[in-house]
C-alpha cells in the first residue's frame, strides 16, 4: 500500500477535473448520489482536504468554518461535510492529522473563541473514530454530556432545520442525501461486539437510508488524543505551511 499525502485547499480553488474525480470516488462508496447536490454541497464549504498517492486522488473531506451565536456565548464551528476514502487505502491517518492541523490553524486566528467539531455520521466507522480522536464528545457510549448535547441541538437545528429530529439526535432527510452502499453499511463480525458500534446502531437505526447522527466534540489540545494533538498544536503555531 502506498502512503497517502494530504493537501488542504480552498473549495473555491478546485479545478473541474478534481471535482469530477471527487464525485467519482464518492459515488463508488455511496448510493443516492446526485451530482448536482454534490456540487451544491461542495460550493457551500470553505476547505477541502485532498488525499493522494502515486495513483492520484484517493479520497477527500470537505469542511465549513463559521462563527455561531450559541446560547452560552459565541463559538466557532468546524463542520465536516462529505468525506470518503477509497476502501483500498483504509487504515492510514493522513486525513485525521491534516484535519487536526487545519483545525489548529483556524483556532489560532481567534484563540479566545472555543472551537467545536460538528460531525454528522451515517456510518459506524466514522462514529467509532471519535473515540480515537478525542476524549470528550457527544453522544458518548458512557453517557451523554449535557453541555455538548445542548450545543449539538443548537448547531443541528440551525444548520438542518426541519430535517433535524432533536429527540432522536439525528438528521433524518425526507429523501436520502447519500447513504453507504450495502456492502459498506454492513457491520463486520470483528466489529459487531464493540460497544461504540452497538451504541451507534442504537442511536441511528436509520443510517442505511441516510440518517445521520449529530456529533460534537471540542477541538482543543486538552481534549485531543496523542494521535492528533501534536498536529493541532503545530497548526496553531505554524498554520498550514
Amino acid at each position: 500500500m502506498t502512503r497517502l499525502a494530504a493537501h488542504v485547499v480552498t473549495a473555491a480553488a478546485l479545478p473541474a477535473e478534481t471535482i469530477e474525480r471527487m464525485y467519482a470516488i464518492y459515488a463508488a462508496h455511496y448510493d443516492a448520489c446526485d451530482p448536482a447536490r454534490f456540487r451544491t454541497d461542495l460550493a457551500a464549504k470553505d476547505y477541502v482536504i485532498l488525499l493522494e498517492d502515486a495513483a492520484g486522488l484517493r479520497g477527500f473531506s470537505t469542511a465549513a468554518h463559521y462563527r455561531f451565536p450559541a446560547a452560552g456565548g459565541p463559538v466557532a464551528v468546524l463542520f465536516s461535510g462529505d468525506t470518503v476514502i477509497d476502501r483500498h487505502v483504509w487504515g492510514q491517518q493522513a486525513l485525521s492529522r491534516s484535519f487536526a492541523r487545519l483545525a489548529g490553524a483556524l483556532h489560532a486566528r481567534e484563540q479566545a473563541t472555543p472551537l467545536y467539531w460538528l460531525l454528522i455520521s451515517k456510518g459506524h466507522r466514522t462514529y467509532r473514530y471519535l473515540k480515537v480522536f478525542a476524549r470528550r464528545f457527544f453522544p458518548h457510549p458512557d453517557g451523554d454530556d449535557g453541555d455538548l448535547a445542548g450545543l449539538a441541538r443548537e448547531f443541528a437545528a440551525a444548520r438542518f432545520g426541519a430535517d433535524y429530529d432533536p429527540r432522536a439526535g439525528v438528521v433524518a432527510f425526507a429523501q436520502s442525501q447519500g447513504h453507504l452502499k450495502a456492502e459498506l453499511a454492513d457491520v463486520p463480525a470483528r466489529a459487531a461486539g464493540r460497544a461504540e458500534v452497538a451504541f451507534f446502531l442504537e442511536r441511528n437505526p436509520g443510517y442505511r437510508i441516510g440518517h445521520e447522527l449529530v456529533c460534537v466534540t471540542p477541538l482543543a489540545p486538552d481534549n485531543l488524543r496523542a494521535l492528533v494533538r501534536d498536529e493541532f498544536e503545530r497548526g496553531m503555531r505554524h498554520g498550514l505551511a
